[in-house]
């Protein structure tokens, strides 16, 4: 333990055998750290403003494509957005515009292209330039449901989580929900993860290196005690465990904005992610701290082809078993420090250990550890719970506003 009796996060690292000094080393490590804090605090104190999540600065159409999509007479109508502001969204009406169809940005702009979009947009006339309450956006694109996501991707939340060799990839395996749209807290432990997303507009095969994608913000929601009870904690960076607990329904809601960038490597570097619970500012960092960018996500994602996972009785790849990574596809960068799990502290190793000189030998020590770090945070009522809500803000990419349910 530090002197400070600041948290240890490389329980990966101690050694699987136990020596005859660790039967009564927990018993004393039990008392010497009982008066040890274990309560988790926020990253930040500071509060969103009142009209924060009413307005969103918008890329200029030069730099990047902004869309939108509300619901019409049950189909989808696609808005080029201009200006986000006072809790209304200005923007052209596509379908006007173009004279056609269109209710999807990514058929919108493969068959359109950046620059005359950018142009119809430009020189729309008055008939098709529309306003809508903000909070009548819908989920503005249509994707898929099986997804690659890095973890680790940030140096502070790396060091939250244990890890010292670098990011890795998983698996996330749901369906992307709207905006606004609730999320059930369940029986386990919510945490929450602003992260900014690539999405694939067309099918990548290996080697692929994308000129144009685009960008939504997403939540990535974990079940931090399913993942927990199937991680492997001497080998954290195999990934196992992380689909399970980052998979259930509802764990993927992404922003109200689709961004296509001119230059998406500029573009995603600038932005400042930030996240709130009831008000409450819980995480914020520059995604130019990530430590691997697109490029390197893929080539990594390519490397990893072979990796399969346990899911549910199930075997699951990142690629869902093919040799290509589909169009719509969400690649997840990484969330930043300030989750709710932020490692596990001495008391959680001492009571762990200390659980299992005392009789609990039919589980290896580890899972111990483990257990006393669930039961912690269930008494410290840290993670999330019915009646919270979360809420991202990014300028230049939109919001989210998430309700916790039972």
């Amino acid at each position: 333990m530090n002197a400070d009796g600041r948290r240890i996060t490389r329980l990966r690292r101690a050694s699987p055998f136990v020596s005859v000094s660790m039967v009564f080393g927990p018993l004393l490590l039990a008392t010497l750290l009982a008066a040890c804090s274990s309560s988790w605090e926020p990253a930040f104190d500071e509060t969103a403003p009142a009209d924060l999540f009413d307005r969103v600065a918008i890329a200029d159409p030069d730099q990047a494509l902004t869309f939108a999509r509300v619901a019409d007479g049950g189909k989808s109508k696609v808005i080029a957005v201009t200006e986000y502001r006072d809790g209304t969204v200005q923007g052209v009406d596509l379908a006007v515009a173009l004279g056609r169809a269109a209710s999807d940005p990514i058929t919108v702009f493969d068959e359109v292209g950046y620059d005359r979009l950018r142009d119809v947009i430009r020189d729309a006339p008055a008939s098709a330039r529309m306003a809508v309450p903000a909070a009548h956006l819908a989920l503005p694109v249509d994707l898929g449901d099986h997804h690659i996501a890095a973890a680790t991707n940030f140096p502070e939340h790396a060091g939250d989580a244990g890890v010292e060799d670098g990011p890795f990839l998983f698996a996330k395996m749901v369906r992307p929900t709207g905006p606004y749209d609730e999320v059930s807290a369940g029986t386990g432990l919510l945490d929450y993860e602003v992260e900014v997303a690539w999405v694939t507009l067309a099918p990548l095969g290996k080697g692929d290196m994308p000129a144009v994608v685009g960008l939504v913000l997403c939540n990535d929601f974990t079940d931090r005690e399913t993942l927990l009870r199937h991680v492997d904690p001497w080998h954290v960076e195999s990934g196992d465990g992380f689909t399970t607990g980052k998979s259930f329904p509802g764990f993927l809601p992404v922003g109200n904005l689709f961004v296509v960038p001119r230059d998406h490597r500029r573009f995603v570097a600038d932005l400042e992610l930030r996240l709130y619970v009831d008000g409450a500012l819980r995480q914020r960092s520059v995604a130019h701290e990530m430590i691997w960018d697109l490029d390197e996500v893929l080539a990594q994602t390519w490397a990893r082809q072979a990796q399969r996972w346990a899911h549910r009785g199930q075997q699951v790849s990142l690629l869902g078993g093919g040799d290509v990574i589909p169009a719509r596809t969400l690649i997840l960068a990484g969330t930043p420090h300030g989750t709710v799990f932020d490692g596990l502290r001495a008391k959680h190793y001492a009571d762990g250990l200390a659980r299992w000189v005392l009789g609990g030998w039919r589980e290896p020590p580890p899972n111990h550890v483990i257990g006393a770090y669930i039961a912690d945070a269930r008494s410290a009522r840290a993670y999330l719970e019915p009646g919270n809500r979360v809420e991202i803000h990014v300028n230049r990419m939109g919001v989210l506003r998430n309700p916790v349910t039972p």
